[in-house]
């Protein structure tokens, strides 16, 4: 990938960690995919403050595309059409969570290990 391929990913992911408190409003909407949201937004944040690096960047990135989408006003299906509206968003959540499921548990296993003090290894 291109230095400047990644730069336009680092301000992606910069734009989804200065508008968290954004998408996290926009999440509850989706009901389902909720907690997966959040644990995708955590993963977000800790990696641009550098606690969690050990992502991918191409996950790190269909991460906070994914997030960035749930963001936007104009979507596929506007936001606003009532039960029908966040359709599109939890979509785009869904399918990302499936591209990057492995990396989501290993980012929850690496939270309960620091939860817990302990040192975290891959395996």
């Amino acid at each position: 990938m291109s230095t400047s391929s990644n730069g336009e990913h680092d301000l992606s992911i910069e734009k989804v960690n200065q508008r968290a408190q954004d998408i996290e409003g926009k999440l509850p909407k989706l009901k389902t995919l909720f907690e997966q949201g959040k644990v995708m937004l955590g993963m977000v944040k800790d990696y641009w403050n550098g606690s969690y690096r050990e992502v991918p960047y191409w996950a790190i990135s269909a991460v906070s595309l994914a997030l960035l989408y749930v963001l936007n006003p104009v979507d596929v299906i506007p936001d606003m059409l009532l039960g029908i509206g966040y359709l599109d968003d939890a979509t785009v959540v869904a399918f990302c969570l499936k591209l990057v499921q492995r990396e989501i548990e290993r980012y929850q296993e690496w939270q309960v290990k620091k939860m817990k003090g302990g040192k975290v290894v891959d395996v």
